[in-house]
């Protein structure tokens, strides 16, 4: 009765190219997800060049804003209504 049981392995078929394929695609996929989701958890400096302009000194001229400008973008133009007979 032992010699009519088999304990050897199944034998698994090798995976075919588009079975690679498909693995490889999701493994880079799964790596790219979790570099995007790391990317808006963890907070990023800015670069080196942008903190140095905020250090230098401002001059005036270019802290006053055209106050004609800006009533401009604000104005809307008034609705005509029609008279109701």
């Amino acid at each position: 009765m032992a010699a009519e049981l088999d304990f050897s392995p199944p034998e698994i078929p090798e995976p075919t190219f588009m079975e690679n394929v498909l693995r490889y695609g999701l493994f880079i996929g799964a790596i790219f997800q979790l570099i995007c989701v790391l990317a808006i958890i963890l907070p990023v400096s800015k670069s080196h060049k942008t903190d140095s302009d905020s250090f230098e000194p401002k001059n005036s001229e270019t802290l006053k804003k055209p106050k004609a400008t800006a009533p401009q973008i604000s104005k809307k133009p008034k609705k005509e209504t029609k008279k109701k007979r």
